[in-house]
């Protein structure tokens, strides 16, 4: 950079002069530095904006939009020990009687023999040659694994493994759990699901197995570890035992099923023991009002934190008057003035914007219209929850907790449906999935305007005229740049010809001084 100096024959402060004229040239960059700050400020306020919406969104997915929050049930059993019940998906209530007259019991098998092997070393030492083996059970439907898709198969080199090793594989991928007794030396094997297989043909003598083993390549199974092929034929031996269904009267009905897990009507039996011969449990499930209640309390709470906040954004005072401050000003400020400025700088970035107040509308109208299609609650003044009487609170929520209660002791499921009915439009929607529409409709109109986080500046409103202000700032400070030379060479001129001046008036003094009169 050039150093400039100045006024050496005008003796005028040259860089105060072209200082002061570049301050009144600074003027419309200035005022572009202003627009593009309030702009962000803008921008960011509208994000805040989204942020709070999404907040409230992932409230009611994750509460009264879920239908896990409305079968949260209390249920009650005569006979605990013998049965646990708890609810999967019903949101009706639910009755009945049990008798349990067997419970489920996985098939097993072990080694008719001790198997002479340390279970810690290479099993090298015990069998040689590649071993492939195939291992079948039972599924959770009560059926042999009978495909290649659902067989367990492994071929395995002798000096990978020890015994212990090969063991722990095949519990990790195969429908069985084995382990090795050291005290008896034998290998029991248990299958993984309970149940027993029953006969394709009831003429067929022939007894279905839960357990099948076969060497394909070696004899590591019937020959090393004094397996059997499959446990109908250990239990033959006295080393085995069948798999067992579960058997059970509900309501009247006897019927069996392969797991002690048993689902019903949307609610689950875990079967434990049989009862005593004649004892009949009986079991019922009423509504866990207190949870349902506070679910429904805190969509309420966080929707009218919400309705606040951004009623607060959209009324706050704009002050026109104060301007976002240059990086000049705020040099010749206090910090605690700067920060009084621009407190009013940024206020009402949002004021009566259309976008939120519109969404606003969405959100209260989604809230207010019945729910067409109900037999039994349609709108949410039919289960205590209506507006505040206060005009000033914006559509709040409010909640008459006893009617609340009442309502959902009456009749949870259509509780759950005035929030979360299937409907092909508004009207037929319920509630929840309403005010999840008109939010997200919102969040998109103001990420049209203000993007978001990883939004790139062209791919939003807002951003777009940033870009714009930015091309135009940078040609203008360019353009200042010229300006500035110019007066220091319109200044440069006027200092060389006053220096020529001076000259002039030198030479012409000391010709005059030098005659004689």
């Amino acid at each position: 950079m050039n150093m400039r100096i100045g006024g050496l024959a005008s003796g005028m402060d040259i860089d105060q002069l072209v200082s002061d004229l570049m301050k009144a040239e600074r003027i419309p960059l200035d005022k572009l530095n202003q627009r593009k700050t309030y702009l962000e400020w803008q921008r960011d306020d509208y994000r805040e904006m989204n942020k709070l919406l999404q907040e409230l969104d992932n409230l009611i997915f994750n509460g009264i939009g879920r239908q896990a929050s409305f079968i949260q049930k209390t249920v009650s059993s005569s006979n605990p020990d013998a049965v646990s019940i708890r609810n999967i998906n019903s949101v009706t209530d639910f009755s009945g009687s049990l008798q349990i007259h067997q419970i489920a019991k996985a098939a097993s098998m072990y080694s008719k023999q001790a198997v002479s092997i340390d279970p810690n070393e290479p099993l090298s030492n015990y069998v040689t040659g590649t071993q492939k083996i195939r291992i079948q059970a039972i599924d959770k439907n009560g059926q042999l694994q009978d495909t290649a898709e659902e067989w367990y198969e492994l071929e395995f080199d002798p000096s990978d493994y020890t015994l212990n090793s090969l063991l722990k594989k095949i519990n990790d991928e195969s429908g069985v759990n084995a382990f090795y007794d050291p005290v008896t030396q034998r290998v029991s094997i248990t299958a993984k699901n309970t149940g027993n297989i029953e006969k394709a043909n009831p003429a067929d003598p022939a007894e279905p197995s839960e357990i099948v083993l076969t060497d394909l390549t070696g004899s590591f199974l019937q020959g090393t570890l004094n397996l059997d092929l499959n446990n109908v034929a250990a239990a033959g031996n006295g080393v085995g035992t069948h798999g067992a269904n579960a058997s059970f009267t509900y309501n009247g009905l006897t019927t069996t099923r392969p797991s002690n897990t048993v689902q019903i009507n949307g609610f689950e039996l875990t079967l434990k023991k049989p009862t005593a011969a004649g004892e009949e449990i009986s079991f019922s499930a009423t509504p866990d009002v207190d949870k349902i209640v506070d679910t429904i309390v805190k969509f309420v709470d966080k929707y009218n934190e919400i309705i606040e906040k951004i009623h607060a954004e959209t009324n706050e005072k704009k002050y026109r008057d104060y301007p976002p401050l240059t990086d000049e000003q705020k040099e010749a400020m206090e910090e605690k003035e700067i920060g009084l400025w621009e407190e009013k700088a940024r206020s009402g970035t949002l004021y009566r914007d259309s976008i939120i107040e519109s969404g606003l509308t969405q959100m209260r109208q989604a809230l207010s219209n019945p729910v067409s299609g109900l037999m039994n609650f349609d709108q949410l003044s039919e289960i205590g929850i209506t507006t505040t009487s206060n005009y000033l609170d914006n559509g709040k929520l409010t909640i008459d907790e006893d009617k609340l209660r009442e309502a959902i002791s009456e009749d949870p499921n259509s509780v759950y449906q005035l929030f979360n009915k299937d409907g092909s439009s508004s009207s037929t929607q319920g509630i929840a999935d309403r005010l999840r529409d008109s939010i997200k409709n919102t969040i998109q109109s103001i990420e049209k305007k203000a993007g978001k986080t990883t939004s790139t500046n062209e791919m939003f409103s807002i951003g777009k005229t940033l870009d714009d202000l930015d091309d135009r700032i940078s040609n203008f400070e360019q353009r200042l740049i010229q300006i500035e030379d110019r007066y220091w060479r319109q200044f440069s001129a006027m200092e060389q010809a006053i220096q020529r001046s001076n000259e002039q008036t030198m030479f012409l003094m000391n010709q005059f001084g030098g005659g004689s009169y």
